[in-house]
């Protein structure tokens, strides 16, 4: 995980690439760690300070409505019972879930909160759940369970209007963001950019004019640490694309010998147990969607994922896995461009 920073700052470069290019990065704080964005500053009238300041309101508006982890947010008052305003934020994520749900044939479940939390890897404090306790969470929890659109009275959202659900969109959170801010940077203008909030979304190229590149680590067990180790340099091509990497080698624990990580299998209930060990999927579409098929391909296991990347147009990905000697190996589609 990137250093904390305790106070946002700006970093300015004049790019030479091309003429009138100016390169501006923007940090600060997002979602438990850092975020920044690089960006082209050409044909851009927004002052760059409130640039910061727009992009740091947009963050913090998403964390005070959908993030699990902040106790006053809307998503967090909703999960407890409360009636929370329907703000087009709520309701576009909820929409967003429910799409991704549908898509996966129920993999990728943004309403399977209490199942997470039960092995420890949700809201709550960790503990180990009996399989009596994993089958009543399921038969109570699910989107499977839930509407297609979130009912509104009164401008409200009532979760006991729906059995108080519980929600949790940590699997496309943050590619959503990067889709947030991106978006209004295009609105102002901006052509050439990189936002990271843990995920990614690019476009355009750098500052010295060239493609945007992104290290993918190495899945080595490192539990709440970033990898030092790199498999690989992802280069963009100068197209619009969102990057996410989803894996089972930060977020585990091991019990009795066996490893259990934070990938679980909504349909089961369980945390998954097979080889492949992470997934990086590359989506024309969006950083939410990059985000849901990322984790929708940890699911599914080394082969159905890699048929699944081969089938859906706009998707590349790269996947690595442990081999029956337990020798590390890669795959990548082929539209995935990696040096070393």
């Amino acid at each position: 995980m990137k250093k904390l920073l305790l106070l946002c700052f700006l970093f300015l470069a004049i790019a030479c690439a091309r003429q009138g290019d100016r390169y501006v990065q923007i940090t600060g704080y997002a979602q438990g760690g850092t975020y920044s964005v690089k960006l082209n500053m050409k044909g851009v009238r927004l002052p760059v300070e409130a640039l910061r300041d727009s992009v740091d309101a947009l963050l913090l508006q998403i964390d005070t409505t959908l993030s699990g982890y902040n106790r006053k947010s809307l998503v967090a008052r909703f999960n407890a019972g409360e009636k929370v305003p329907a703000t087009p934020l709520f309701l576009e994520m909820y929409r967003l879930a429910r799409e991704y749900w549908q898509r996966s044939g129920g993999l990728v479940d943004c309403a399977a909160g209490p199942v997470y939390d039960a092995w420890g890897f949700g809201f709550k404090n960790s503990r180990f759940p009996s399989e009596e306790e994993v089958s009543a969470l399921l038969e109570k929890c699910g989107m499977g369970q839930l509407p297609e659109a979130l009912p509104v009275e009164d401008g409200l959202v009532d979760p006991a209007s729906l059995g108080l659900p519980q929600l949790n969109y940590n699997a496309i959170a943050q590619g959503y963001s990067c889709d947030v801010v991106a978006r209004f940077l295009y609105r102002i203008g901006v052509k050439d950019m990189l936002v990271d909030i843990g995920e990614i979304w690019c476009d355009g190229v750098n500052p010295s004019g060239k493609e945007w590149a992104v290290g993918i680590d190495r899945p080595i067990d490192q539990p709440e640490e970033a990898s030092e180790e790199l498999d690989g340099i992802w280069t963009s091509g100068e197209k619009p694309c969102g990057v996410v990497t989803s894996g089972n080698y930060r977020k585990f624990y091991i019990r009795d010998g066996r490893k259990y990580a934070h990938t679980i299998n909504p349909r089961t209930g369980y945390p998954v147990s097979h080889n492949l060990l992470s997934a990086t999927v590359v989506s024309a579409e969006s950083a939410a969607d990059a985000d849901a098929l990322a984790t929708w391909c940890m699911v599914l296991g080394l082969e159905e994922a890699r048929a699944l990347l081969l089938a859906t147009p706009g998707l590349e990905g790269y996947l690595i896995y442990e081999d029956a000697d337990g020798a590390m190996k890669e795959w990548a589609s082929p539209g995935f461009t990696l040096r070393q």
